[in-house]
């Protein structure tokens, strides 16, 4: 059954342009998150705002949604002096305050036409975000990790995070080769600014943590930008990574105007990719300095201890050769007398030798044959043999008999 009084869809768009234009007569001030910004080939800026409210939405999902956008009469002048005065561009995910009049049109529904930017706005969200992303890395007590991992004597297996098409990446090769230092050089590829820079960042991190004994420390380089491309460096999820990975970290990401997050908890902030070269190689010409000091202190010391060494050989050499001297005339001295022992010794071995000999010579005498037959004894032989029996001759042997004066000769006959 229709009703009896309503309205149409175009009476009904109508009645609520009228009102909103009745309402919102004046501009009014709106705080809002740039979800989306295009800007289009005639010049006209269109961006999707949204409000995710004080905990940036359930679940990610805006509690407000509208689209605004800027003429392109008024988008060089409302663009121009917002860069200028906040140092960054519209982009996705910064916060914006908008002077805006409200347009409803029957078919295309609501949209904001921006006619003014209020920076301090913007700055003042961001220099929030980053104050809460510190005050959480204190809480967390990973504030000054990085800064306690102790950087290495010889920093010279470098990882480096960074853009292989950035101008940034290209000055620091031509920057760190320029002095002949020898640098292993490994670069993870990342993205630098965007929607993506901080997963990016954060899955190079990652990768180089897998491989971190092949490393002396890690470089993460981009060139110059605005400040909105710093804000991933801002972020406390990323800061963290950096705060707490296990080999010291070197930012030169190329913002002269401010510090990063990331800048604050790394073991060393260096303001540009040159910068970071420098520094690296600033640090290869100490060591080198301090390996020639030590090369020459170590030849002085060596030419000390070798000039002591040859001063104690040469007096060593002298005693010995005084102590061998004095053994070798103690050795002659005593050889002398050993000598004269000897002989003294040998004189008296043969003297008792030669009377033991003389004593010999006057028994071998007394019992010589001729001694004994002249004492009347007699030796009988037959054909030559001594007889000592008389069972050694028979009656017919020719027996000899020796006496003192001679020899007898007899015939057996009985």
């Amino acid at each position: 059954m229709t009703p009896a009084k309503h309205i149409t869809l175009a009476e009904l768009q109508l009645a609520i342009r009228d009102t909103l234009a009745e309402r919102f007569a004046l501009p009014v001030w709106v705080s809002a998150e740039i979800a989306d910004v295009k800007v289009n080939s005639s010049g006209h800026c269109y961006l999707e705002l949204v409000d995710k409210g004080a905990n940036d939405g359930a679940n990610g999902v805006p509690k407000a949604q509208a689209r605004g956008v800027i003429w392109r009469t008024h988008y060089a002048r409302v663009a121009g002096l917002f860069e200028a005065e906040s140092g960054q561009q519209l982009a996705r995910g910064i916060k914006i305050l908008i002077k805006v009049t409200l347009n409803y049109h029957e078919l295309y529904g609501l949209s904001l036409q921006i006619t003014d930017i209020d920076p301090s706005y913007t700055l003042g969200d961001m220099e929030r975000r980053k104050q809460e992303a510190i005050a959480q890395l204190q809480k967390d007590g990973v504030w000054d990790m990085n800064r306690e991992v102790e950087m290495p004597m010889l920093v010279q297996r470098i990882a480096v995070i960074s853009s292989s098409k950035a101008a940034g990446w290209q000055d620091f090769r031509n920057e760190l080769f320029k002095y002949g230092y020898t640098f292993v050089v490994t670069l993870h590829e990342a993205v630098m600014q965007g929607e993506s820079a901080e997963e990016s960042i954060i899955s190079a991190l990652e990768a180089i943590a897998t491989q971190e004994e092949q490393y002396d420390a890690v470089v993460i380089i981009r060139g110059g930008g605005s400040t909105s491309d710093l804000n991933c460096f801002n972020s406390y999820r990323l800061a963290s990574h950096v705060a707490q990975f296990p080999l010291p970290v070197l930012t030169g990401i190329g913002h002269d105007k401010d510090v990063s997050v990331a800048d604050m908890v790394a073991h060393t902030m260096l303001k540009t990719p040159t910068a970071v070269a420098v520094w690296l190689n600033d640090r290869m010409a100490s060591l080198e300095t301090a390996l020639d000091n030590a090369a020459i202190e170590l030849h002085d010391l060596c030419t000390t201890a070798t000039h002591r060494a040859s001063m104690q050989l040469e007096r060593h050499t002298t005693e010995l050769r005084m102590s061998a001297q004095r053994l070798l005339m103690s050795l002659d001295l005593k050889v002398e007398n050993l000598a004269t022992q000897l002989r003294e010794n040998c004189r008296l071995a043969l003297d008792m030798e030669a009377q033991r000999l003389s004593h010999f010579a006057q028994m071998a005498e007394s019992r010589s044959p001729e001694r004994i037959l002249k004492l009347g004894f007699a030796v009988a032989r037959v054909a030559g043999k001594a007889i000592t029996s008389r069972s050694q001759v028979t009656a017919g042997d020719i027996l000899t008999i020796e006496v003192a004066d001679g020899i007898i000769t007899s015939k057996i006959t009985e």
